[in-house]
């Protein structure tokens, strides 16, 4: 490992789980699958959730740092089947940051628990010097109830599964990208930034045997997939064609050299579910505002555990986690 931190340690991909192999976990200890909550022992079912937001700039098509935060918790939550209920905020502001930019990111941040269903219920508010921060940070921590008998998991992948995305992938990195680069391109591309309780909510009721849900953030669609492939030591195929890719967010990636498998989003589920629940994860997710254009983009087989991709040409490619920084400050 490097001696120093990079920019590469913050991408959600390989040099991020490097670091927390050989420095995090090393002192303070593996509990087992690394999950986006933690199922608390000793308590009632209780699922808890922290996460940090550094996105720059703060506003961005499609979202602000405010609802980002709130959604990111939310969804790492609700990926564990649980039932979000409350989170705390706390703020890292910079000394010269406008409070009427404040003011905006904490309205939007109210709007968005209100419409995820969260109430904010303590927090935090640190000010530092000029150039010791990039204006506003927020860390936000989440709980949520999980139902009876409810154990979803990265590591719960068998043979013969399938695997759901519920929407195109990329919008969230491609949008922050844009808004912060320009690169005089033109279209519109909106960050896909939302809550998706109750979309992981109405999958779970249509197929309460669903194996696995993630929402595919840093490292992007290909690095969550190595995760649950390494995870539940399967391989997971994936076909290119089948993978929805707004035209506006492919132009965009193709332009700039990016993968957007590799890129984050913000308001999408990745599924895996057991083959005969396939058609009642896809209508149920369909039929929610949030997942209309939910697509079957895989399979889970045997063999040497990873990630293939089956690509346009006919040809296969194997995929591995984000290794590099594709998109800093993206979330």
């Amino acid at each position: 490992m490097n001696d120093c931190i990079l920019m590469d340690h913050g991408e959600g991909g390989a040099a991020t789980a490097r670091l927390l192999t050989e420095v995090f976990l090393r002192h303070l200890g593996n509990p087992g699958p690394l999950e986006d909550a933690a199922c608390l022992p000793g308590f009632d079912r209780i699922a808890f959730t922290t996460d940090t937001f550094v996105v720059r700039p703060p506003f961005f098509p499609g979202g602000d740092i405010g609802k980002l935060a709130v959604c990111g918790t939310v969804n790492d939550l609700a990926v564990m089947g649980a039932v979000p209920r409350w989170i705390t905020a706390a703020f890292v502001l910079e000394e010269g940051l406008a409070i009427s930019l404040l003011d905006r990111v904490v309205a939007s941040m109210a709007a968005t628990a209100r419409e995820a269903g969260v109430t904010v219920v303590g927090g935090d508010t640190k000010v530092v010097g000029r150039g010791e921060a990039d204006g506003i940070f927020v860390n936000t921590s989440g709980v949520g109830f999980l139902p009876p008998q409810r154990a979803l998991s990265v590591a719960a992948c068998r043979p013969g599964d399938q695997v759901i995305v519920s929407g195109p992938v990329g919008d969230h990195g491609t949008a922050v990208l844009l808004a912060r680069e320009g690169f005089g391109l033109e279209g519109e591309v909106y960050s896909d930034c939302q809550p998706l309780g109750d979309l992981a909510a109405a999958l779970l009721e249509a197929a309460p045997d669903i194996r696995s849900m993630r929402d595919p953030t840093r490292g992007g669609l290909a690095t969550v997939l190595v995760e649950m492939a390494s995870a539940s030591g399967v391989r997971i195929r994936i076909e290119e064609a089948a993978v929805p890719v707004r035209r506006s967010v492919r132009t965009a990636c193709d332009l700039l050299g990016l993968d957007p498998l590799y890129v984050a989003c913000e308001g999408r589920l990745v599924v895996v579910c057991p083959p005969e629940r396939t058609d009642d994860v896809l209508a149920a997710a369909r039929a929610h505002p949030r997942g209309r254009e939910a697509a079957l983009i895989g399979g889970v087989g045997e063999g040497t555990c990873g990630l293939t991709l089956e690509t346009v040409h006919g040809g296969r490619r194997p995929l591995v986690a984000l290794e590099g920084a594709q998109l800093p400050r993206i979330c």
